[in-house]
């Protein structure tokens, strides 16, 4: 999914365990990997798959020796030793490193996996094994990531807090007196785990542990600490909600979004991305995709961030809500975040990225919400240090961090949902999606974050906010009290 080249310095090793998505026979004769229009929430059950065959796939798996972790409508997630797929499939699996951008908008590389048998990236092709009557294709998993006590610190520059900043700077509390805080409705988080944090208690936010993703482990960490800090925007937004993190292992995106919608939410929400700008889409991709248009097509709606400063994908999907970033000003005032994506999709012809925003920080890092994090994770120890803007004053085992980016955004979003759904049960998520533009708040200065590669025509970021709806915002900043006024009188 993400576009770069492998650097000189870094020897790329398959680890032990690779993990992939066999999609079973479509029953509309067209594999999910075949050349064509992108995969949608019309066009999904064309690759779904007949039960009875799902469940023979399945078998011929294990007995193969593959760990079969869960299987759904459109493909089976699995695990093995990289050998066990070269054996079963007259195969090479092998390792490419690549650049792309990691954990809080950094710069590194990641191992991805190919099959150097077919044209498609990271596909497997079972002709001449002896699963090629049940399955047409295996797709290779590949990495995504994030986007980026009881007491907060204090940064001396210019932040927001949680729950009490984000609900005031976004206007939730308008919604909050009415009534209205999501109660009875059902989010899902995908990301990297929920830690039970002393801030989650201390006001009122419940949850039950994790539910683990295929491949993930260990519902009661959050070792990363991106799925806690981001959850508290959720919740700042939509205290009441009935919540769920769905720990995800990162080479397994597509299982974990599957594990979600096994869950029965209304709402799911993903704070991740791939840096993905041009076709053709990879295997994975198609899989990734197959999920979120199924989850649609059942009437979940589903929030994905639109990327910081790249091409976010799978945020571009037409049937996802896109969540981009509007910085609110210490005057109360707003603008385009110059660290949230923001352009016209190469992927998906006519489709503008973003619908709508959330509340983000500025460049570099987007150094913005203080939010709870596991004392001593990934998020702790990354941002720690006395030298904003790089760095966020927090020390490196005090259970904070402050981050922010379009992974904020999605929660965000997610909680506005969350309020029009409480206001009307029978809320679509194309309706969820109309009523976020129609209800947002215009954003008429600043300009959105220039994505990379910024190496074609119109529609490359760094657009400038305009009256109207525009490729910097999007429709503008969410605005939930008008928002649940407007799912009311659907629902009138």
């Amino acid at each position: 999914m993400t576009e770069g080249r492998r650097p000189a310095d870094v020897e790329p090793t398959v680890p032990p365990v690779v993990y992939a998505e066999a999609s079973v026979r479509s029953v509309g004769g067209t594999s999910l990997f075949a050349e064509g229009a992108p995969v949608t929430r019309e066009t999904v059950p064309d690759f779904y798959s007949d039960p009875g065959l799902v469940g023979a796939a399945a078998a011929q798996l294990r007995e193969a020796g593959f760990g079969v972790l869960q299987a759904g409508r459109t493909t089976v997630t699995i695990a093995a030793p990289a050998g066990l797929y070269e054996e079963v499939f007259g195969t090479r699996v092998v390792a490419e490193e690549r650049d792309t951008l990691k954990y809080y908008g950094r710069d590194g590389t990641a191992t991805f996996l190919e099959c150097p048998d077919t044209d498609v990236p990271g596909l497997i092709d079972p002709a001449g094994s002896p699963l090629l009557e049940t399955i047409e294709g295996v797709a290779l998993n590949e990495p995504v990531y994030p986007q980026a006590s009881a007491s907060p610190p204090t940064p001396a520059y210019w932040h927001l807090g949680v729950p009490e900043g984000v609900s005031r700077g976004i206007g939730a509390d308008e919604a909050h007196r009415a009534g209205f805080t999501g109660r009875g409705v059902r989010v899902v988080m995908v990301d990297t785990g929920w830690y039970r944090h002393p801030f989650f208690a201390r006001h009122g936010c419940g949850a039950t542990r994790a539910v683990l993703g295929p491949g993930a482990t260990d519902p009661d960490r959050d070792e990363d600490g991106h799925g806690t800090g981001e959850s508290a925007n959720l919740f700042a937004v939509a205290p009441d909600v009935e919540f769920t993190m769905v720990k995800m292992n990162p080479a397994n995106a597509a299982g974990a979004l599957k594990a979600a919608i096994a869950l029965r939410p209304d709402i799911i929400s993903c704070s991740w991305a791939t840096n993905k700008a041009n076709p053709p889409f990879s295997a994975s991709d198609q899989a990734v995709t197959a999920a979120a248009a199924e989850a649609v097509r059942q009437g979940i709606i589903v929030v994905f961030a639109a990327g910081n400063r790249f091409w976010g994908f799978p945020g571009q999907h037409p049937d996802v809500i896109s969540a981009g970033g509007v910085f609110l000003r210490p005057d109360g005032s707003l603008e385009a975040s110059n660290y949230a994506s923001g352009f016209r999709s190469r992927l998906y012809p006519g489709r503008n990225v973003p619908d709508v925003c959330g509340l983000v920080g500025q460049r570099p890092y987007g150094r913005y919400i203080v939010m709870p994090v596991e004392p001593g994770g990934k998020a702790d120890k990354t941002s720690a240090g006395a030298a904003y803007p790089d760095l966020d004053e927090t020390t490196e085992d005090d259970g904070w961090a402050v981050f922010s980016g379009t992974s904020a955004a999605a929660p965000q979003l997610a909680g506005v949902c969350a309020l029009m759904k409480q206001a009307f049960p029978a809320l679509s998520p194309t309706q969820a999606r109309e009523v976020l533009m129609r209800s947002a708040r215009d954003v008429v200065q600043g300009r959105c974050g220039e994505v990379c590669p910024v190496d074609g025509p119109e529609g490359a970021g760094g657009h400038e906010a305009t009256p109207g709806p525009d490729l910097a915002t999007g429709a503008g900043l969410a605005n939930p009290g008008r928002a649940v006024e407007m799912a009311l009188q659907l629902g009138a």
